[in-house]
């Protein structure tokens, strides 16, 4: 069984034999909900590739420290993967934000379709990012992962545009297209672009088709704005060297 992970805000000064020290939310919830204890073996991650590996050494109520004991540095996965996720109603966003980190996702990018049903304004905007951003690293320390993905502010369509144009591989996902994921070409970094539940319009289809995207179904089966986004991410990521 893998260790549990931990993040920190820094590990630049980390060195074998050094003592770390872990405080604030995240010791509380790991010494008081988790019942970590001395000698117990775990992992910090700064979220950035570099993790270390060793023992507590100490635990208080909202604090504890690790000695290192093997510290190590990981490339940034190739290729990366970005997701503009149209932002759902309800909780199916931080649901999206959860698969596409588990599935490896590098950037995952709130976007404001025509037809999203939710609105992101003022207060409610910033507490929804939050909100998708602790998603985020919550599922990243749950998948192990050494690079946690950045979530961005909310994007307009335009926005999208430009990333869809600057992208190798482009992917917008449509119920209605006639050709598949399974037939394209793939060449990274990959970008994929999900709709809301209300589907895209046609002129968001027109933009993102203009900027050099390739609209594509995955399949004769309707998936939900939540999990289209982990289904295409896989379908895409087994054919390359990533999980080929």
């Amino acid at each position: 069984m893998s260790l549990p992970v931990h993040w920190v805000p820094s590990l630049d000064d980390a060195a074998v034999g050094s003592a770390v020290e872990v405080d604030g939310d995240e010791a509380h919830h790991a010494v008081a909900v988790r019942r970590l204890r001395v000698g117990e073996p775990v992992v910090l991650t700064d979220g950035r590739g570099r993790s270390v590996t060793g023992a507590v050494a100490s635990t208080g109520k909202r604090a504890f420290a690790v000695t290192v004991a093997s510290v190590a540095d990981l490339p940034l996965p190739s290729p990366s993967v970005t997701v503009v996720q149209a932002i759902p109603k309800g909780d199916r966003g931080e649901l999206a934000v959860e698969l596409l980190t588990e599935v490896g996702v590098q950037r995952i990018v709130p976007w404001a379709a025509a037809r999203s049903v939710a609105v992101w304004k003022g207060e409610r905007a910033d507490k929804q990012l939050a909100r998708w951003r602790s998603t985020a690293r919550e599922a990243a320390k749950q998948a192990r992962r050494s690079w946690f993905p950045e979530v961005t502010g909310l994007a307009t369509t335009d926005e999208v545009a430009g990333l869809v144009e600057s992208a190798p591989t482009a992917v917008v996902l449509h119920e209605g297209a006639t050709g598949t994921i399974g037939s394209l070409p793939v060449a990274g970094p990959l970008l994929v672009v999900v709709g809301p539940e209300g589907g895209l319009t046609d002129e968001e289809i027109a933009v993102f088709e203009s900027a050099g995207a390739h609209v594509v179904r995955l399949g004769a089966e309707v998936l939900r704005t939540s999990t289209a986004g982990v289904a295409a991410v896989a379908a895409l990521l087994s054919r390359t060297q990533r999980w080929g």
